[in-house]
């Protein structure tokens, strides 16, 4: 019997040496033809299921068809699929998809795994255990209607009669599979998979070390290639001294990379690559280059400097997204009250850093690979290489984090080149170093808001103006304007019900790799929109709280009306996922009730609240703080998230507790700062997170809902901040509109 890692990667031939060392078996695809070792072995062609394999000792091979990161994708996948299949857990081996077209997008990102493939895999195990009955039925020649699946078996209703899985895989196999849109799916009153936390599959290999991450790949006959790129996105190689680095014990070549011209997309930055025996000897070679580079358009930029810039840019006129009433450029200060919020270049910081093998032959390439997103990887070596997309095979390991940096394959793409020269496989590994100063970077970005008030301070009108370089200029040059897209998120989508709105974006240019980071541009659209909410609340004497439920109104689906460009909600449609003000208020009740349960707080200690819609979920949070001084301490932070139906309570609560602390990193101490075009941190030391003494108490609620599946990875991030901010007004009063908070506060 074929013995499955962690970490199985599953190719159609794959699957194929599967069924012939188990004598049989059954696979099930979308297209409905299924096919038996018998006929593999005379020849014959059959249609590979993608997700669902059934062996004759019972076991059960699902697949999943995304990467997982730490949030627990393929425990979530499979429970989808054999909650429907009605398989038992204990015979579950979850197989890792390849990149491949079939399985639609396998892009790990955008809080989607479930939100996007939630029916489609209810109908997978349903077709499969409509057919495994069907099976049944016929062997016993009884109607279809007297059996039924259950645990891995098939019993008959009428006797004590049962089948295993096992048992009628080969006469399941050759049935002709139901349409999946035909199939009757469970109601959620009869699940046995969905809704529950069994503990994440890859656990126990995690905990005892046998778990595979990219960094874990071996190859035979593999050599370890450690890379200097341009300090200045742009700049290009001007000379080398490669005599010491060639000196290294263990340095076996000195290769120079191109400089890709254009926008930067996913191609490799170029540079100069060590290639050594192993990865010490690389490394310390690298440090005995001597490279030179030549000047490009960046090599003057200073952050600090452009932040200014952009600042004085959201006080004027931009271009306007949206609309709502009477159009306006600015109101009288006497009866207003505005405020510029400002949030610096941010980097992903996982603790693994990108990195990549590749074996690039006559035939094609395969790679290993800590990919979000394997397809992409695929399209884009296919591409440098000049080879058909099927001729890249893409094994994809366990990611050591991603938060969105490694669903930019420019790391896979440096491997490939390299193997390509040297003709043998090649371990590209980044280093902390590389991965903080030649990344993606979340951008810098400045918002303005204006409120019109009555005579009781109530808003009445809002305008607002956000300002930040696109992630659209990594793939085009030229681009100085945000999309649409950005916008959408968290700021064109203001759910607030008032007669008077009108948006605005301004010019931004980039001047390094712009790419999206857990929960992209709502990561400073909620910090701006929650830190106002809660200086409206200030200014009319009210709590935060009751602003909030002022300014959202009743319960109701938000039309956004007036949107000048057509809002984009997430790739979903408004009638699937409406902006339901119902469910805002919903998550503040949550997290209100839960703050009532705790006791007074002590001078120099303040409650703080924000609440936020992203990736079609809603997250409030509310954030405790004690100030002494100019010393910061975070004492309590409790998070209320629904994101309608939940495959694993547990995974929901973990990466709720997860974006606390992202959000709680990010907002305390996250800088990514460019003095002559070069990023100024380096390593944990000067690019900080929150360590174990500096994060509070937790507190996570995740609200019951039928609703459909929505995100869950992301939405957490973007309250966070302003909740800790207006945590530090109510404690202090002092209004901190510029993170991070390390600049002005101990912690």
């Amino acid at each position: 019997m074929t013995t499955f890692t962690a970490v199985e990667n599953m190719s159609r031939r794959g699957v194929l040496k599967l069924f012939g060392a188990v004598g049989g078996g059954l696979a099930l695809g979308a297209s409905g033809l299924a096919w038996s070792p018998m006929a593999m072995a005379e020849g014959k062609q059959a249609q590979l299921n993608l997700f669902i394999a059934i062996g004759e000792d019972n076991k059960v091979y699902l697949t999943c068809h995304r990467s997982e990161m730490g949030q627990g994708i393929r425990t979530g996948i499979p429970q989808v699929l054999a909650d429907e299949l009605e398989a038992d857990w204990e015979q579950i081996v979850v197989v890792q998809g390849l990149a491949n077209e079939e399985f639609g997008s396998q892009n790990t990102d955008g809080s989607r795994s479930i939100r996007k493939h939630y029916q489609r895999m209810r109908q997978m195990g349903a077709t499969a255990r409509v057919m495994l009955e069907q099976a049944a039925a016929n062997e016993w020649k009884v109607p279809p209607s007297q059996v039924y699946a259950k645990a891995g078996k098939v019993h008959d209703k009428s006797s004590s009669k049962s089948l295993s899985f096992g048992d009628l895989a080969l006469a399941a196999s050759v049935l002709t599979t139901p349409a999946l849109d035909s199939v009757t799916l469970k109601p959620a009153s009869k699940f046995t998979h969905i809704g529950k936390s069994p503990a994440i599959v890859d656990m126990d290999d995690m905990i005892s070390g046998k778990a595979v991450f990219g960094y874990d790949i071996k190859v035979e006959g593999m050599v370890y290639a450690s890379i200097t790129r341009p300090p200045v996105l742009g700049s290009d190689v001007a000379s080398i001294d490669d005599s010491a680095a060639r000196a290294v014990a263990g340095v076996l070549d000195v290769i120079q990379i191109p400089i890709a011209k254009g926008a930067p997309l996913f191609q490799a930055l170029g540079g100069v690559a060590v290639i050594a025996s192993n990865t010490w000897s690389a490394i310390q070679g690298r440090k005995a280059l001597k490279v030179t580079w030549t000047e490009s358009a960046n090599s003057r930029y200073d952050s600090d400097a452009d932040l200014a810039q952009l600042v004085t840019r959201v006080g004027q006129p931009g271009q306007v997204i949206r609309q709502l009433g009477d159009s306006v450029t600015d109101w009288n200060k006497d009866n207003s009250l505005s405020a510029v919020y400002t949030v610096p270049y941010l980097t992903h910081a996982m603790m693994e850093p990108p990195v990549a093998v590749a074996s690039v032959t006559k035939e094609g390439c395969e790679l290993w690979a800590s990919t979000q997103t394997p397809q992409s990887t695929q399209k884009n070596v296919a591409g440098t290489l000049g080879l058909k997309d099927e001729q890249v095979k893409v094994n994809v390991t366990l990611l050591g984090g991603g938060f969105g940096r490694k669903s930019k394959p420019d790391f896979s793409v440096e491997a490939a080149i390299l193997s390509k020269q040297l003709n043998k496989p090649v371990k590209v590994s980044w280093s902390r170093e590389d991965e903080i100063q030649n990344g993606y970077y979340h951008a810098i970005s400045a918002q303005y808001y204006q409120a019109k008030l009555d005579n009781n301070q109530a808003p009445q009108a809002l305008l607002a103006r956000s300002g930040f370089p696109s992630i659209s200029s990594t793939f085009a040059e030229g681009v100085d304007m945000p999309s649409a897209g950005e916008l959408d998120l968290g700021f064109s989508d203001m759910p607030f019900n008032l007669p008077q709105i009108q948006l605005e974006s301004v010019k931004a240019t980039a001047h390094s790799r712009i790419g999206w980071m857990r929960s992209v541009c709502n990561i400073q659209h909620g910090f701006g929109i929650g830190s106002f909410v809660d200086e409206l609340a200030v200014n009319a004497g009210k709590p935060c709280i009751a602003m909030w439920r002022e300014l959202l109104g009743t319960p109701r689906y938000e039309k956004l009306e007036n949107q000048i460009v057509k809002y984009g909600n997430y790739g979903e449609t408004l009638d699937d996922f409406p902006i339901d003000i119902g469910r805002f208020l919903g998550v503040i009740d949550a997290v209100e009730k839960a703050m009532a349960k705790h006791p007074k707080v002590k001078d120099g200690q303040g409650w703080g609240f924000a609440v936020h819609r992203s990736f079609v979920s809603y997250v409030a949070v509310a954030t405790l703080v004690e100030v002494n001084g100019d010393n910061l301490k975070v004492l309590k932070s409790i998070a209320a998230i629904d994101a309608g139906t939940v495959v694993n309570p547990d995974r929901a609560h973990s990466q709720t507790e997860g974006a606390v602390i992202f959000g709680l990193s990010l907002a305390m101490m996250g800088e990514i700062s460019y003095k002559d075009g070069k990023v100024e941190q380096s390593n944990f030391h000067n690019y900080r997170l929150l360590r174990m003494g500096q994060s509070p108490e937790i507190e996570t609620i995740v609200v019951a809902s039928s609703e459909k599946p929505a995100g869950v990875g992301e939405p957490g991030v973007p309250p966070v901040a302003p909740s800790l901010t207006n945590a530090i007004f109510a404690a202090t009063g002092k209004r901190y509109r510029d993170l991070p908070l390390n600049k002005v506060l101990k912690m």
